[in-house]
Formats: structure tokens, C-alpha cells, sequence
């Protein structure tokens, strides 16, 4: 099976720590896809800095493919944040940089390449909602995460993601579950052919159209000191997508009730682990690293 993260890249900067870490949405699924054995590669269009290399040079150390990808003039998305008693508090980004401002359009070769994979993943961070209706039909099965944020669970916006996606993601820590259902409804209602909330320590709730599935948090041991929660969310769909196409989801298989609850559970371990690892996976380096430009010699010489 092999898995497809298509759009954001980004570099995490905890400023309490002076470290930089890789991360985004999209990468972060194909890393944590891999990690879970799956094969795994990652679409996008990298910066020509110093940070854009060093996304690069991050995600092809988790063995994830990265040869399809694009290097445009400009600069990486970069967000700034830290950490208070493990939990991640947002300070502010630059919008995405290039990968977001120029993102890639699917022509056919690519859309040949993309075909290849049995699940594509992408978000809103991504500008990618144009490239959704390429893939509709027969082909990879589509999940988007559609974040937090108010902006993106407008009907509007709603209509043009939901009806091309096969699972969409909500984060809802901040809702309570009646508030939640009636939103993971409506994404069905739009198009969507599942809907999984995450609530944080409250849990996860699924629903399809028929049943909502519900699966407690898995608690942190005291003993087991949490470092920060950055890639949990991320890391609960990639354990649930995952665990989905173990047990035969295709488009044309839609997962049934004990495949969907093993699925939040799955999903839940794989949060619960992400709990004690630094940013998104990992590979931590001091801020302030030398640039690189050069298109990175013509993204090294065409791979």
C-alpha cells in the first residue's frame, strides 16, 4: 500500500528551544504513514532557502520519496512557536511561502503519478481545493484535513472539498459533542463519504452517514514525561487511514462499523505516541543554519 502526502511543507521554530524542526500537514501524513510500513512519498513545491533543503533533506531521511517534488524561487513556510507545559501555543507564520503562493497543478503526468498511490492525502493549508475534482472517480482515495478554524467550515468552502473526499478531518477540541456531530453531519451531508473529529483528551468521534463511532483519548502516563503535542492530530488520521486500508477501505468498500471503531483506536495509539517525540518527527537543528540558494544547483541536478 502506499500512501501520497500532496501539498504544505513547513518548518516548525520553537523559539523556547532555538530549534527548527521539519513539519506540514501533507508531509507529516507521509511520514507518519511510512513510520506505520507503508510506502510513502510526498508532492509539493519546496523554497530555494536554506530551509526549503533542509524540509527536503529531512523527508528523505524518513525514507519517504520525494522525486516528483518542484523547487521554486522564494521562501519556505515557516511558523513560530513554543511550548508551555506541553502543549504547543502558535505564534505566528509567514502564510506558507512559496509552496503556498505557487502550489503545483496536477497535469497529466502528474496526475499519473498521483494515480499510482492508494490514498492521497492534502489540507487547507495546502491550495490545493482546485486539484481536488482531478481525482474524483476511480483512483486513490482522497483525505483532507480541514483544520480548526471557522473560515474553512463555511458551507462554501465546505462544497468545494467535501464531495471529492473520501475521509475529512476536523479538529474540534474546542466544541462539545453535540456541536461536533452536527458539524461531522454536515460534512457528510456535503459530499463527504466519512468525517472524523478529533476532541483532544475527550477523545475521537467518526461518522458516515449512518453511525457515529466514538473512541476515548489515550491518557499519558505520569511516568512518561509528554514533550509537546505537535503532530498529534496528524498522527490520529494517519493511524486511522491507515488501519482503514489494512482491513480493505477502498472507494468501492466502504469500511464497516468494527473496522471504523478499530480504526479510532489505532488512531488514538498512534496520537499517543506522537505525545513523546519532539515537533512533528523529529530531526531537530539549531535556528539560524547557513542558506542554501542556487535552486539548490537545479534541485541537485535533477535528483
Amino acid at each position: 500500500m502506499r500512501v501520497l502526502g500532496f501539498g504544505d511543507n513547513s518548518v516548525d521554530r520553537f523559539v523556547d528551544r532555538g530549534i527548527d524542526y521539519p513539519g506540514g500537514n501533507s508531509v507529516n501524513v507521509a511520514v507518519y504513514a511510512r513510520r506505520l510500513g507503508l510506502e510513502a512519498a510526498y508532492l509539493g513545491v519546496f523554497g530555494d532557502d536554506g530551509l526549503g533543503r533542509f524540509l527536503r533533506d529531512s523527508i528523505t531521511a524518513q525514507d519517504v520519496v520525494v522525486d516528483h517534488c518542484v523547487v521554486r524561487t522564494g521562501e519556505t513556510g515557516l511558523s513560530t512557536l513554543r511550548v508551555d507545559d506541553g502543549d504547543r501555543v502558535f505564534l505566528g507564520w509567514n502564510g506558507g511561502g512559496v509552496t503556498v503562493r505557487e502550489p503545483l497543478t496536477l497535469d497529466g503526468e502528474l496526475l499519473a503519478y498521483v494515480a499510482s498511490f492508494d490514498l492521497v492525502h492534502s489540507s487547507v493549508y495546502s491550495r490545493s481545493e482546485s486539484e481536488l475534482p482531478k481525482l474524483a472517480g476511480p483512483g486513490p482515495l482522497v483525505t483532507f484535513d480541514l483544520s480548526s478554524d471557522d473560515e474553512f467550515r463555511t458551507p462554501s468552502y465546505l462544497d468545494r472539498v467535501c464531495p471529492y473526499a473520501d475521509l475529512v478531518l476536523l479538529s474540534c477540541s474546542h466544541l462539545d459533542e453535540a456541536a461536533t456531530c452536527s458539524l461531522l453531519a454536515e460534512a457528510v451531508d456535503r459530499g463527504a463519504r466519512l468525517a472524523l473529529a478529533t476532541r483532544g483528551v475527550d477523545g475521537a468521534i467518526a461518522y458516515d452517514g449512518r453511525t457515529v463511532h466514538t473512541a476515548p483519548a489515550r491518557r499519558v502516563d505520569a511516568a512518561r514525561p509528554l514533550v509537546d503535542t505537535m503532530g498529534c492530530g496528524d498522527a490520529f488520521l494517519t493511524g486511522f487511514a491507515v488501519s482503514l486500508l489494512r482491513g480493505g477501505w477502498s472507494r468501492d468498500t466502504p469500511p464497516h462499523r468494527d473496522l471504523t471503531e478499530r480504526a479510532l483506536h489505532d488512531g488514538a495509539a498512534a496520537a499517543h505516541e506522537q505525545c513523546f517525540v519532539e515537533g512533528a518527527f523529529g530531526h531537530g537543528r539549531p535556528t539560524g543554519q547557513p542558506a542554501v540558494s542556487s535552486m539548490w544547483r537545479a534541485f541537485d541536478q535533477e535528483n
